[in-house]
């Protein structure tokens, strides 16, 4: 049901709450002065604009409420108002003009006013129009939680692969160490061993068989040092048959990461592969924990270079709204943290003065 009512056009709906507001005037009109007939009609047509100036459009249907008692056009401006205003104040004002306006005797009307019924009529008015304010913020607390729901299952999904990619990083270090320290050291002891016996023996097969020896060790220590090489630059990706990221897909990456972003610096700078993907995987993790900490915050994304060192910059202002307490792992900075002592940089984040934050990788320009 919900469902399809999210899928009922929206002018549909409009011309349905104004069908609705013009009943409601209409069986219960209270005189056909040319004033109070304009003002119950401005206050059916000023709902065609509540969604666009939801507070103009409450003020524009109080002098219904007053000279012909409508209800349904105030109460559909203050429900629209609540759920786009988070200014509580605001909302209480509305709330206040609206039920006077509902209870207040008519100008127009002829005869006394007793004062015990306008209390009355107050009363009754004040709960009316709240009834709305209510409904509006809860729909408007329950966006927000939507919202945030998503936002907590994207922070995870993400977390869980930097997670899986920290500890395959950490596999591959351990591994490089290993070939480093272990089967590297073994290889080089064999060729030193080889080249000392191929000076001592005097057979010409047994020295040519040596120096094959000698000369594969060598060979070997070669690969294996390109072997370290490799596994301790490619780092953290699941897997190496996709295409990985490179400085060329910063610009799809900011523009489609939900904020209010703007990237600067060279993207054509000639850097290795591995380099261009940690810078990526930077923006990636800096743009992420901006939607997850700082709601609202506009971000700059700043690639640079100064000869010998290549680097990024991402910095927020402050957020527009309270964030929500999200579960993590704090894997995300450990992993940027791992990444950039791999490559031989460094990553610096904290606070800026004006109450934002700011994440700075720097790498070596000629790393990868």
């Amino acid at each position: 049901m919900k469902d399809v009512l999210l899928r009922v056009p929206k002018p549909v709906v409009d011309v349905a709450l104004i069908v609705a507001a013009a009943l409601d005037i209409w069986v219960d009109l209270w005189s056909d002065h040319p004033l109070s007939v304009a003002s119950g009609v401005a206050a059916c047509a000023a709902l065609v604009l509540r969604r666009w100036f939801p507070l103009a459009v409450v003020l524009l249907t109080l002098p219904g409420a007053l000279l012909e008692a409508a209800l349904v056009a105030p109460c559909v401006a203050l429900y629209t108002l609540a759920a786009r205003s988070r200014d509580r104040r605001l909302l209480a004002v509305c709330v206040v003009l609206a039920a006077i306006a509902g209870a207040a005797p008519s100008p127009l009307a002829e005869g006394p006013v007793k004062i015990g019924d306008s209390l009355i009529h107050l009363a009754y008015a004040l709960a009316a129009v709240v009834l709305p304010v209510l409904l509006g913020q809860l729909v408007q607390t329950r966006t927000d939680l939507s919202q945030r729901l998503e936002e907590i299952e994207e922070v995870k999904e993400h977390e869980r692969v930097l997670h899986a990619q920290a500890i395959l990083a950490q596999e591959r270090a351990q591994l490089a160490r290993e070939m480093h320290d272990v089967v590297s050291h073994q290889v080089s002891l064999i060729a030193v061993q080889a080249g000392a016996l191929q000076v001592a023996v005097g057979d010409p097969d047994i020295r040519e068989a040596v120096r094959t020896i000698r000369s594969l060790s060598v060979g070997t220590l070669d690969e294996l040092r390109t072997m370290v090489t490799l596994l301790r630059g490619s780092g953290d990706d699941t897997t190496q048959l996709t295409p990985q990221p490179t400085l060329a897909d910063l610009r799809t990456l900011v523009a489609g990461s939900g904020l209010e972003a703007r990237l600067t610096g060279d993207l054509t700078v000639a850097v290795g592969t591995p380099t261009q993907r940690a810078l990526y995987r930077t923006v990636q993790e800096a743009l992420t924990n901006v939607r997850k900490h700082a709601p609202g915050a506009a971000a700059t994304v700043e690639l640079w270079h100064d000869g010998s060192h290549i680097g990024v910059t991402v910095t927020n202002t402050p957020p527009a709204r309270p964030s929500l307490p999200l579960p993590g792992a704090h894997q995300g900075l450990i992993g940027l943290h791992e990444r950039a002592e791999l490559l031989h940089g460094s990553l610096e984040t904290g606070p800026t003065a004006d109450g934002g934050y700011r994440l700075r990788m720097s790498l070596p320009a000629h790393t990868g």
